[in-house]
């Protein structure tokens, strides 16, 4: 097989792109079974070598890939990738694109009250930017108490990837535009690079002696960081690297999605079983009125 990584290829776009569909076709689609993918991404500074689209091309390559893994009747589809994100901490950097957290708020709650009333029941919030992740934590929940859909948060990071090729400096400290995302735009759109500027910058966190964590529980932004808008080491990235990465987590990221759609509420409860918490209060009380 043709392994898929590109941009507007294979079956992710060609049979499981929801907006090819007629209004008749989307009717037609049974929604009980259906899984609905929203990709979220950003417009935002990747340091001097790679594009502003850095994050949403990620995205699309990972969905691209592993739309080739599901099963050819599996009613699992894609919507177009929101391309802008909230990337606060990267304004003042050329060519950030960001969104404000209410503007974002408030284009997850429509397009969610969209699909509700298009009778889809699941929905998958696949993200690429960290900079969404808190945002889209509590936004998943607002669509549930909304709609009533089911709702689901999903980044690449959750896929335990990069752990065979990244440094342990670099899964440490490399949360953009290193070595990972740089190796994997170099296997999507390597002349979208440019290779001689691709350096390394690695943050000093503070250390948390008892835990052995470096912590990045403070509010940052990007020039809290670094000088160049790098925060790893891009200059260790390769195209054969972020090929790799990108098979391994198609695969994972397929059978995620597998296991959303087969998920119900109905599975999670077991069920309440009463205890005897009310019988020992009570011969505690008789033993001291006898007393």
């Amino acid at each position: 097989m043709h392994v898929r990584f590109g941009r507007n290829e294979g079956s992710a776009w060609d049979s499981r792109f929801l907006p090819r569909c007629s209004k008749r076709e989307v009717e037609a689609i049974p929604k009980e079974e259906a899984l609905v993918v929203l990709p979220v991404g950003a417009v935002e500074q990747h340091g001097p070598h790679l594009p502003v689209y850095t994050d949403t091309l990620i995205g699309e390559a990972f969905l691209t890939r592993a739309f080739e893994e599901l099963p050819a009747d599996s009613q699992i589809w894609l919507l177009p990738p929101l391309p802008y994100g909230k990337s606060t901490e990267h304004l003042g950097h050329p060519g950030t694109i960001s969104l404000s957290a209410t503007t974002l708020m408030s284009v997850l709650a429509d397009i969610s009250s969209s699909l509700s009333c298009s009778g889809f029941r699941r929905l998958v919030l696949f993200n690429t930017h960290g900079g969404n992740a808190d945002l889209l934590n509590m936004m998943a929940r607002e669509i549930r108490i909304a709609t009533g859909m089911m709702v689901f948060r999903l980044d690449p990071g959750a896929l335990g990837l990069g752990d065979a090729w990244l440094s342990e400096e670099e899964r440490k400290v490399g949360i953009h535009a290193g070595d990972y995302e740089t190796s994997v735009v170099l296997a999507v759109q390597e002349r979208w690079v440019h290779r001689p500027l691709a350096g390394t910058e690695l943050p000093k966190f503070p250390v948390i002696p008892s835990l052995q964590l470096r912590s990045k529980a403070f509010a940052w932004v990007m020039d809290d960081l670094s000088e160049s808008g790098i925060a790893g080491d891009a200059a260790a990235a390769s195209a054969e690297k972020g090929r790799a990465i990108l098979e391994l987590g198609g695969i994972r990221l397929a059978e995620a999605l597998l296991e959303m759609q087969r998920f119900d509420f109905a599975a999670v409860k077991t069920g309440f079983r009463p205890g005897q918490a009310d019988a020992a209060p009570a011969g505690r009380d008789e033993r001291r009125a006898g007393s």
